[in-house]
């Protein structure tokens, strides 16, 4: 098997590794890094819990290779509270009781931040449109429609800014 010494940082922190050529990513943060807030779903890009930002984009993790994210800026879940405080994302998802199993919850939000990153006041057509790659499988999406509208009130009334994500965007 060909292995790779790869860079990436993640959650603001610089993380190096061999990797084998075909390790999917989502297994790397997992498995490797043990940053396990990244869901694995279903392997197929069909469900979206895997969704992480890469240098801005919302990107399934389970259909890109480590090598791939070599030089890149990752954010996941665990990269969102700041200061010991939640993320607007964070804070709509509680406020607006937008999970219930959670499961899909990273992949959500990470998700909606790249929307508002692009959009910061979408309609809620936009909303659903922008998270449409993502399947919750216990919620009919309104209140997570709802708690990404939240975010998007808060993020624009408030000194607080996005995670820095890069300036890529979905």
């Amino acid at each position: 098997m060909s292995k790779h010494a790869i860079s990436v940082t993640i959650n603001g922190t610089v993380y190096e590794g061999v990797v084998d050529a075909r390790t999917l990513l989502v297994h790397w943060i997992r498995d490797g890094l043990h940053l396990i807030g990244t869901h694995i779903g279903c392997d197929t890009t069909s469900c979206g819990a895997c969704t992480i930002l890469v240098d801005g984009k919302a990107t399934k993790s389970c259909t890109m290779f480590a090598v791939q994210a070599d030089g890149c800026q990752i954010t996941t879940v665990e990269g969102l509270e700041q200061d010991d405080k939640l993320h607007p994302m964070q804070d709509g998802f509680h406020e607006m009781h937008a999970l219930q199993c959670g499961y899909c919850t990273p992949g959500m939000m990470l998700a909606g931040i790249a929307l508002l990153k692009r959009n910061p006041h979408p309609s809620e057509q936009e909303i659903r449109e922008g998270i449409s790659g993502n399947l919750c499988r216990c919620t009919g999406y309104v209140n997570i429609v709802k708690a990404i509208q939240y975010a998007a009130e808060k993020m624009s009334t408030s000194a607080q800014v996005p995670v820095s994500v890069g300036e890529g965007g979905e």
